[in-house]
C-alpha cells in the first residue's frame, strides 16, 4: 500500500534546449515517482528522474496518445498509487499548456498540487534568433496569441493585434498562416517583417524571414512546418543589427 502523499507538480520544461530548464524543475523531477511528459519536451530531461515511471501522454501531428480527460484521470490514479506525479510540459505550462486545467481537476481528489514555471517559447525562441519582442523605437508591447483555439479556429485576438503597433507572437498557428497573412494585409501591413522559427532553441532549428507579403513563399521554399512560432513586427528587422553587434564584439575579442 502506498504511504506517500498524493502529489502533482506541473513543471515547465522550457522551449527545447535542455539547458533552459530551471533548477527547481530539476529538483521536482529528481523527487518524482511518475513522470507524464508531452511531445515537445526534450527527452534528455527524463534522465533527471532515473527511478520514476515515465509515460508519454503527448500528441504528434494530431495523433493523441491520451485524450485530456484520460490524462487527468491518470494523474489522479498514479498520485494515489505511487505518490509524486510530475507533469512535464514544454515551455511554460500556464501559457497555452493546460497546466491550470489539470491542477483544477486533480484538486477535487485531495491531491496536493504545485507548479514550477518554465521558460516560454513565446519569447525564448525569438531571443535565440536575436529578436527582441520589445525595443525602444520599434515596439512598446507584445501579444502572445494561440493560433488554434478550442474550436480549432484562429483566435479573434489576431485581428485586434493586427490593428496595433505591438509585436505579435503566434503559437500553433502554421496551419492558419494564410488566414493570418490576410488579416494583416487587410490592415495595409503587407511590408511588416515576419519571422517563422521551427523547432526553436534545438539543434534542429530552422527559420525563415520575410514580410506579410512574402512569408508564405518563404515557408514553401524552406519547407517550414510545425512546431513553429510566428513573430510579426518591426522588431524582426532588429535581428540583423543584433547579429552584427555580436560579430563586432567577437572580432574585437579576437583582435
Amino acid at each position: 500500500m502506498n504511504m506517500k502523499t498524493p502529489k502533482l507538480t506541473v513543471v515547465g520544461a522550457g522551449p527545447g534546449d535542455p539547458d533552459l530548464i530551471t533548477l527547481k524543475a530539476i529538483k521536482a523531477l529528481e523527487s518524482a515517482d511518475v513522470v507524464l511528459y508531452d511531445a515537445l519536451i526534450n527527452e534528455t530531461l527524463l534522465a533527471y528522474a532515473p527511478n520514476a515511471e515515465k509515460i508519454f501522454v503527448g500528441k504528434r501531428k494530431g495523433c493523441y496518445a491520451y485524450q485530456q480527460e484520460q490524462i487527468n484521470e491518470l494523474i489522479v490514479s498514479r498520485a494515489k498509487s505511487h505518490g509524486h506525479v510530475v507533469r512535464l510540459k514544454g515551455g511554460d505550462p500556464f501559457i497555452f499548456g493546460r497546466g491550470a486545467e489539470e491542477i483544477d481537476y486533480v484538486q477535487q481528489f485531495d491531491v496536493e498540487t504545485n507548479m514550477v514555471p518554465g521558460i516560454s517559447s513565446s519569447y525564448a525562441v525569438p531571443a535565440y534568433q536575436g529578436i527582441p519582442l520589445t525595443k525602444r523605437g520599434s515596439s512598446e508591447s507584445f501579444w502572445v496569441i494561440t493560433g488554434t483555439t478550442k474550436s480549432h479556429k484562429l483566435s479573434q485576438d489576431v485581428s485586434l493585434a493586427a490593428k496595433s503597433n505591438a509585436t505579435v507572437v503566434i503559437l500553433m498557428g502554421m496551419s492558419k498562416l494564410s488566414e493570418i497573412v490576410s488579416i494583416f494585409a487587410a490592415e495595409n501591413k503587407q511590408d511588416i517583417p515576419v519571422a517563422i522559427i521551427q523547432n526553436g532553441t534545438t539543434e534542429n532549428e530552422q527559420f525563415g524571414f520575410g514580410t506579410i507579403q512574402t512569408i508564405e513563399q518563404v515557408v514553401s521554399d524552406k519547407n517550414l512546418s510545425s512546431p513553429a512560432i510566428i513573430v510579426i513586427g518591426e522588431v524582426v528587422n532588429q535581428r540583423a543589427k543584433l547579429a552584427s553587434i555580436h560579430k563586432e564584439v567577437q572580432e574585437e575579442i579576437v583582435s
